[in-house]
């Protein structure tokens, strides 16, 4: 057993000349191994390390700012589809990337606060005190201690009995909205407000789509990826017919994406003939560090910002902030309920 690490240091010698005794390194002999023609750039770890670079030094604004504030909502009933991975990585690619970005956590499991690393244990000013009044944005707010162009309006434990409380309370759809208008974020002067909605079509999401004029539905390019979608879009045609004429689906995400399967791509061509231009070109890959970074208090773009990742959300970050909302709308409509 011994023997073993000797035995293996040898062989690896033999195999690539010089790469273990830097001294005596032989740049005509390495030429001629089977490693000789690859360029340290186009080795993995370093195009990853390239990347995690751009990522990470980046000082120049490459997305347009908006004309006014844009409040989008991240939605859909089914669970498991990606729906608090693409908010938090999606608003850190476009703080990373100049913009001023406030999450706010509706859902009471409260994973995108962890996802910024913002504090939510109960007794936190949170968006259930600002649902019922207790508080104000001012309070609630936290900046993200990854990016100071990065906000979140945390969710605790306590919103989880927020539904019950609404339904006796006046004007009840519209108490986030009510919270949130543009004069009180005015201070922090707040390009982009991105709504995590729990996965239920309850009181907690039509409050985030009364309070929002965009709709983003992250959708899994999965086997069940449209089943359900159907109900989304004819709650979300509910709530531009009676609370919110201006609302409408903006964006469409495809996430999960693994291109190694025929299913994949049958799911996103599927996705992509009935919401059309809504849909983005960028797709989110099936991802180990993306699950990862939750962990850790971080979104992929901190946790990892050189994976396929961090980059696919750099990406739709970008492709998003390009695209007007009133071009997106038409394509769209909520009543447009064929095939899912």
């Amino acid at each position: 057993m011994s023997n073993g690490p000797a035995n293996v240091s040898r062989e690896t010698t033999s195999r690539v000349p010089g790469m273990l005794d830097g001294g005596s390194f032989d740049a005509e002999e390495f030429n001629r191994t089977p490693f000789g023609n690859i360029s340290p750039t186009e080795t993995p770890i370093a195009a990853a390390a390239q990347r995690a670079s751009q990522v990470l030094h980046h000082t120049n604004a490459t997305v347009p700012r908006p004309k006014e504030q844009r409040v989008i909502t991240i939605a859909n009933q089914k669970g498991g589809v990606g729906k608090t991975t693409t908010t938090v990585n999606l608003a850190a690619a476009l703080a990373i990337q100049g913009m001023r970005v406030l999450v706010i956590d509706l859902d009471p499991q409260g994973n995108a606060s962890t996802a910024l690393g913002i504090e939510h244990h109960s007794g936190i000013p949170s968006s259930y005190e600002l649902l019922i009044g207790e508080c104000t944005v001012s309070d609630a707010i936290q900046q993200s201690p990854h990016n100071e162009r990065l906000f979140c309006i945390p969710a605790t434990i306590d919103l989880a009995g927020a539904e019950i409380e609404l339904v006796s309370m006046v004007a009840r759809e519209g108490r986030l909205k009510a919270a949130i208008q543009e004069a009180n974020l005015a201070g922090y002067d707040i390009d982009y407000v991105m709504i995590d909605c729990p996965p239920s079509l309850g009181l907690l999401t039509v409050n985030a789509m009364v309070a929002a004029k965009e709709v983003l539905i992250p959708i899994q390019c999965e086997y069940y990826a449209l089943e359900g979608v159907g109900q989304l879009l004819r709650n979300i045609g509910l709530v531009q017919s009676h609370l919110n004429p201006e609302l409408h689906v903006s964006t469409v995400v495809l996430t999960m994406y693994d291109g190694r399967t025929k299913l994949a791509d049958q799911v996103a061509e599927e996705v992509r003939s009935h919401f059309g231009e809504a849909v983005l070109r960028s797709v989110i890959p099936r991802s180990v560090k993306v699950s990862e970074a939750p962990g850790y208090g971080m979104t992929v773009l901190d946790y990892d910002p050189g994976s396929r990742g961090a980059m696919s959300y750099l990406d739709a970050g970008r492709e998003m902030a390009a695209r007007s909302a009133r071009q997106a709308a038409p394509a769209t409509s909520p009543g447009a309920e064929s095939g899912v």
